[in-house]
């Protein structure tokens, strides 16, 4: 990886970090003082870092500190922050016109990109898809398609699951605080059951996979019924819940389930998709096809576009005018996501995510080694985490995860926690990152750990 990056309409933005001031430094915290006389309080802040300018694998920030990234704006800007051929084509499309509404006077690039999902997600069936304008907007929509096309009303979800903050996806996310607390009464008709969740498992990780598929199946039957289900939603790899990796097996079984059931099967991959795990999409890791996938994050190089895509015949039960949204797909965004795709296979993504996984995760265990804070490493690609936990024992310790963390940020690099108990630092790295800044960043995170 080259140590300069091309920024369109800009000068090369160095791939070093460089601190000039503290973190934060003095325009930031002016610039913090404005945002909270007109910023909402409920809109927080990871890092109290305000951004001027990003690209490869670095944010240089208002004061001129340059800032290694391990973010990617929560797993956004996995093509890199103004990847060139995103630039270009949204900059054209911008020329041309910002919006007509898709429903009114349609447009190629809304059609395109339908194109591309359908030849990208798993599996050979027919394919359709529509585009949104966020993660949470796609699930709620596979929702809504699930029950028109079965007929049925009961959605199962799972513990540590995260799905969105409107009412219906808080309703599927498993996190009271800070997703949910306060914002009820929630949708009705959601059933929540177990995670294979290998770390925590009672009996252990070799029983996993089989015992939590059993207990979902045993409370399906009794508390909601698979006649009554219209789908089952999941995340191949958990975002928000803490980077949980279901035991293998799991999943496959839960498919199994809801083929032999008529329940859609859901695979919610906007945390985890985009070539973010080593493949464009979590779930070909177990061969599981899903009957919807919903995208969002990662589909168009930091622009905000979102997708549900899936089998035709289930995408196409819903009545003309049911689905839709005066900005979704926008143009703009369209033309981004073209060339954030272009850009995923020029430079093979998913083998770039695969490499980081070489990178990070070994230092990660050896790391782990040596500090019995750290309990757990997991994730696939370039979307991996370490669970820490009280030494000696599996009890969470947000405390020392916002400690690590914080101690990160003060040496300029942006790491994100994350987990249903506050104790994952998650590492989502931009897939074009260079190896030196990967390796740099892995020093600054080690020397917290051993002052921690």
């Amino acid at each position: 990886m080259s140590a300069m990056t091309e920024q369109s309409g800009g000068p090369t933005l160095p791939q070093r970090r460089r601190l000039v001031t503290d973190i934060p430094g003095p325009r930031s915290r002016e610039l913090m003082a404005r945002k909270r006389a007109a910023v909402a309080d409920g809109v927080g802040t990871v890092m109290p870092v305000f951004a001027a300018r990003a690209g490869g694998g670095v944010v240089e920030d208002v004061d001129g500190n340059s800032l290694i990234d391990f973010g990617s704006g929560i797993a956004v800007t996995g093509v890199g922050n103004s990847a060139e051929a995103v630039v270009r084509r949204a900059s054209a499309q911008l020329a041309r016109f910002t919006h007509t509404c898709a429903m009114v006077t349609p447009y190629e690039s809304y059609v395109a990109v339908c194109e591309e999902l359908a030849r990208l997600t798993p599996g050979d069936h027919a394919k359709k898809s529509i585009l949104l304008n966020s993660g949470a907007e796609a699930v709620e929509n596979a929702v809504k398609i699930a029950r028109y096309h079965t007929g049925r009303q009961a959605i199962v979800v799972f513990d540590h699951g995260y799905h969105g903050r409107t009412n219906l996806t808080m309703a599927l996310t498993s996190k009271s605080m800070p997703y949910k607390h306060g914002f009820g009464p929630f949708a009705p008709e959601i059933y929540r059951m177990p995670m294979a969740y290998p770390y925590r498992w009672p009996t252990g990780p070799e029983n996993c996979a089989e015992e939590a598929a059993a207990q979902v199946i045993d409370q399906i039957g009794k508390q909601v019924g698979a006649a009554n289900t219209a789908a089952i939603v999941i995340e191949p790899v958990l975002g928000e819940g803490g980077f949980i990796v279901p035991a293998r097996g799991f999943l496959p079984t839960l498919a199994a389930f809801a083929k032999e059931n008529g329940i859609v099967l859901v695979a919610d991959e906007i945390q985890s998709g985009f070539c973010r795990t080593g493949q464009w999409f979590a779930c070909e890791d177990e061969g599981i096809v899903p009957d919807l996938i919903t995208t969002a994050k990662g589909i168009a190089g930091g622009l905000p576009l979102a997708a549900v895509t899936g089998r035709t015949e289930i995408m196409d039960a819903a009545h003309v005018g049911g689905l839709g949204g005066t900005y979704g797909g926008n143009p703009v965004a369209c033309e981004a996501a073209l060339g954030a795709i272009e850009t995923m296979r020029e430079l093979d993504l998913p083998a770039k995510a695969r490499r980081i996984e070489e990178i990070i995760k070994p230092r990660l265990l050896t790391m782990a080694e040596k500090h019995p804070v750290i309990g757990d490493v997991r994730g696939r690609g370039a979307m991996l985490a370490l669970e820490l936990v009280k030494p000696g024992t599996k009890d969470p310790d947000p405390a020392a995860t916002a400690t690590l963390a914080g101690a990160c940020h003060r040496a300029g690099l942006i790491v994100l926690t994350t987990g249903t108990y506050g104790n994952v630092l998650r590492f989502l790295p931009p897939l074009v990152i260079g190896e030196d800044l990967l390796n740099e960043g892995l020093d600054i995170l080690q020397d917290a750990l051993s002052r921690l």
